[in-house]
């Protein structure tokens, strides 16, 4: 009679359980990324632009906050004022980012915006050279070339051909205001990586997501209505908190294993796929349609995004989260 043996797993089957954990954390993430725009837009029937990010932003920090204190309990360094300033100066940018972003939405459907918002990933490579020379010589490249050209023609043309466009000078705005938003996350994404390299991405994403509802308060204070939870429905409320959980805290922390565990490309290339099911969620839940030419611009978009990430620039490897 045959004894099975209960020794532990050798190092192939452990990494196949490090592959499969990668890609359900990879999955896992598309998912949740395809609904934050849905979000907003539904929260912006209650919230006004400035409490909804500062309440969303102030629920990841709680949910973010157990993380932190366990990995200071299992040995990492306290946070104190250098990580402070550190993560300070990414946290600017990211508030423009949440708030242009919310703002966006008057202009352009969900599904829309989180085509367009893709561009990000050219913009934070154009960034990434500015602040890393080692990468510079990725801007000779022919993929960079065209991926940069054809993202940026494919986003102007995702957000001018919208239905309903009334006026040359509302459209005009509205990409604007979207290029901002995109233009400022793809900034947190270069800036972030300094903190991120040296705090780690928990304990960086903790003490970002303090300084910017820090930040988004005294905004709330000012241009916002800070009583807003007490004056809407518990749903809505209920709401609110579970698109900070889900995808502020979640989808950053499941992010960051999926880059572990399968790598950085991989995760990026399949990031991809998140303006599709935003795009198919929007419709069937705001009845949002696109026109044959932003289809056509959208396909360019994506396609022009993909070429560009084939370079692979450092910096785009910390972009994480519609944080």
């Amino acid at each position: 009679m045959e004894i099975l043996s209960s020794a532990p797993p050798g190092p192939a089957g452990r990494r196949r359980r490090s592959i499969s954990r990668g890609y359900l954390a990879l999955f896992a993430t598309v998912v949740i990324w395809s609904l934050p725009s849905l979000f907003q837009f539904y929260l912006l029937r209650y919230y006004d632009v400035w409490a909804q990010n500062f309440y969303r932003y102030s629920v990841a920090c709680l949910a973010i906050t157990p993380f932190v204190a366990f990995r200071i309990r299992r040995g990492a360094p306290l946070l104190d004022l250098r990580a402070f300033a550190l993560c300070l100066i990414p946290s600017l940018p990211n508030v423009v980012h949440q708030i242009a972003q919310t703002v966006a939405l008057f202009y352009i459907g969900p599904g829309v915006y989180a085509i367009f918002t893709r561009s990000s990933v050219i913009m934070t490579a154009l960034l990434a050279l500015i602040f890393f020379p080692e990468e510079r010589h990725i801007l000779r490249q022919w993929r960079f070339q065209v991926g940069a050209l054809l993202g940026l023609l494919g986003a102007v043309g995702v957000f001018w051909f919208q239905p309903g466009s009334n006026t040359v000078h509302v459209a005009i705005r509205g990409l604007l205001i979207a290029f901002v938003a995109t233009s400022c996350w793809a900034l947190y994404g270069v800036l972030v990586k300094r903190p991120s390299a040296k705090l780690g991405s928990v304990r960086s994403f903790g003490l970002v997501s303090f300084i910017t509802s820090t930040l988004l308060f005294p905004l709330t204070c000012a241009f916002g209505n800070v009583a807003t939870p007490l004056q809407v429905s518990w749903l809505v409320n209920l709401i609110l908190v579970v698109s900070a959980v889900t995808c502020i805290t979640t989808a950053h922390i499941l992010y960051y294993v999926a880059i572990q565990e399968i790598g950085v490309a991989l995760a990026q290339t399949l990031q991809l796929l998140c303006p599709l099911g935003a795009l198919l969620l929007s419709s069937w839940i705001f009845h949002e349609r696109l026109t044959v030419a932003q289809i056509w611009s959208a396909a360019i978009l994506l396609f022009g995004a993909f070429l560009a990430m084939q370079m692979k620039p450092v910096a785009t490897t910390e972009t994480a989260e519609n944080i």
